[in-house]
């Protein structure tokens, strides 16, 4: 069956009275892969198809009931949380926004939902540790949150991975509020560690993370320092004394003074935008 939109499907699959596995594992295969269900809006077009008539259609509910009882949302399975992980290893540090402001909205929020997760996979990772380390086997949760703590700090370290996250915070204020309980919980846990790199590693990723908040004003601070006052200088006296005059001599004072002290152009010209 070639399949041409998601209302289709839905369709197709109450005409031939798919079971609620069956509907998901149709989906998949319809469907192309990268393609996600919040794209779609999956939820949507169940709810709008299975609202149609005098009833609500109860085999159309099943299909959203489904989706919504199979989203699994625990970190007890230590191979499921590590496959989870090493996806996150492949993408966190090659993420582009090439494309619609829509998309470049989404991978931020999305980021946003990953670092989320990762929190608190972590903080889990940790309390196992703690667990662990009272019962005599403190290799239950180590390996898992030396994991966590390598995945947090790679994303993190990114400047352009923040500056994503500083624009979801923007968008989603209510989920970085999740975002800095997640981080006051994982720091109660690690402080009744004893094993001091995990500790330090996991301070330095809180650190960039409450770090993000600011990164517009440390910009602002940063654009109003003079870096060659030089420059500033000239363009003031000769903007006081020199109002009517010929712009020739004021160019020919700033090269010189780009040529004798080194000055970038790309810089220069920022400069001068600055002192302007």
């Amino acid at each position: 069956m070639k399949v041409v939109n998601l209302k289709q499907a839905i369709l197709q699959a109450w005409k031939e009275r798919w079971s609620d596995y069956q509907w998901a594992i149709n989906m998949k295969k319809f469907f192309p892969k990268g393609a996600t269900w919040d794209i779609l809006n999956l939820a949507d077009a169940l709810l709008e198809q299975a609202m149609i008539g005098p009833s609500p259609n109860p085999l159309i509910l099943s299909y959203l009931k489904y989706a919504i009882s199979s989203q699994f949302d625990d970190f007890s399975r230590d191979l499921c949380v590590q496959a989870l992980l090493d996806i996150m290893d492949m993408f966190c540090d090659r993420l582009s926004c090439h494309g619609k402001a829509e998309e470049c909205i989404g991978l931020c929020r999305a980021l946003l939902s990953a670092l989320h997760w990762l929190l608190r996979c972590t903080a889990a990772s940790a309390e196992r540790l703690r667990e662990g380390l009272e019962a005599g086997t403190p290799a239950a949760g180590e390996k898992q949150l030396a994991m966590c703590l390598q995945r947090l700090e790679k994303t993190l370290s990114s400047t352009k991975n923040r500056a994503l996250l500083h624009i979801a915070k923007l968008e989603e204020a209510s989920s970085w509020t999740a975002i800095e309980h997640s981080l006051l919980k994982l720091g109660e846990i690690l402080a009744n560690l004893s094993n001091p790199q995990l500790r330090s590693q996991a301070e330095q990723c809180g650190t960039l993370i409450r770090s993000i908040p600011t990164m517009l004003s440390v910009h602002a601070e940063q654009m109003h320092k003079t870096g060659f006052p030089t420059v500033h200088a000239v363009i003031l006296l000769e903007g006081t004394m020199n109002l009517t005059g010929e712009t020739q001599s004021l160019v020919e004072q700033l090269t010189m003074v780009k040529r004798m002290q080194h000055i970038p152009t790309p810089l220069f010209v920022l400069e001068i935008w600055k002192a302007c």
